[in-house]
């Protein structure tokens, strides 16, 4: 069993650029079949909608949607860096048709490459969810469609005994490089350190398949990220992990998520009206709560959400 960890670490170690290999397809589940089905999901098109996009998204009738293949429920790529199942492409189904244009999956090396390719050009938008915070705001429009909690996937049993971020301090932290739980585990790791004890060991995967198998291997003792993708790995794990730190705010404050758009953009407004009618229509209940995400439903849908301080 541990020669199989350990050949499965290194391809999705070495294969995690653009794609998530067919090996992580255990890891992620592979459950294609549990999304809405698509009759459920058919939307008419909206032509007012259509007709505010982008004169260059209306001229090529497609939407380039960028993510990095690793958020289940919402996200799960194919190995082939284009199919997408999950939560999130089945609001992209529904968008696509209320839209009236196709929105195609691109799936790139790790949340830094999603952010700078959408800041340059390269993509229209990320359907995400992303976390939503003032520093990212700064070069990025939000749409913020989940509210969302970190907490961590621990081996059964709780064999550290975190019961919040304050316990980690000397334990071996797995995380997803770039993304805010990173941030928030260095600075508690400054805090330990200040408080003469031992600093968090914090290692950082490009994916979240990547994080959660160092748990399972016994290269970490807890996986820290969004409540949401860990509850399914925690289900896929079968009796391998389980949560712990729920119920604590973890070094965050009110924590939303949402799709991306370059700063200013004008598919910010659209797509803020869109998710407003699929909510409206009941079909984003329908999603939510069909992938096990009643806990994150956000009813009403916003841009720029992140709390501020003072």
């Amino acid at each position: 069993m541990k020669g199989i960890i350990a050949v499965l670490a290194a391809v999705l170690l070495l294969g995690a650029c653009g794609k998530n290999p067919p090996e992580a397809e255990g890891i992620l589940g592979g459950h294609k079949s549990q999304g809405v089905d698509p009759a459920e999901l058919r939307q008419t098109t909206d032509h007012k909608l259509h007709d505010r996009l982008p004169a260059k998204v209306r001229a090529a009738g497609r939407l380039i949607s960028v993510n990095n293949g690793s958020f289940p429920p919402y996200e799960i790529a194919g190995s082939d860096g284009r199919s997408l199942s999950g939560a999130s492409a089945d609001f992209s189904t529904a968008l696509s048709q209320l839209l009236g244009v196709k929105i195609e999956h691109v799936t790139v090396d790790g949340l830094p490459s999603e952010l700078t390719g959408i800041k340059a050009g390269r993509y229209d938008f990320a359907i995400g969810p992303i976390g939503d915070f003032p520093d990212r705001e700064s070069a990025a429009d939000f749409v913020d469609w989940v509210r969302e909690f970190v907490v961590f996937a621990v081996p059964k049993g709780n064999p550290k005994h975190i019961g919040s971020i304050a316990d980690t301090c000397g334990l071996r932290i797995s995380v997803m490089a770039g993304g805010s739980a990173e941030d928030v585990i260095k600075k508690q790791s400054k805090t330990c350190t200040a408080q003469g004890r031992p600093g968090v060991q914090v290692q950082s995967y490009k994916d979240q398949p990547t994080s959660i198998l160092a748990v399972r291997s016994g290269r970490a003792d807890g996986f820290f990220s969004s409540q949401a993708p860990l509850t399914y790995f925690v289900q896929q794990s079968g009796k391998d992990l389980q949560l712990a730190g729920t119920g604590k705010a973890n070094g965050f404050a009110d924590l939303y998520q949402g799709a991306v758009v370059a700063q200013g953009s004008p598919l910010r407004d659209v797509l803020l009206d869109a998710l407003r009618t699929l909510v409206k229509n009941g079909t984003y209940t329908k999603v939510m709560t069909k992938w096990g995400l009643s806990a994150n439903i956000l009813t009403k849908p916003g841009v720029n959400l992140a709390p501020r301080e003072g």
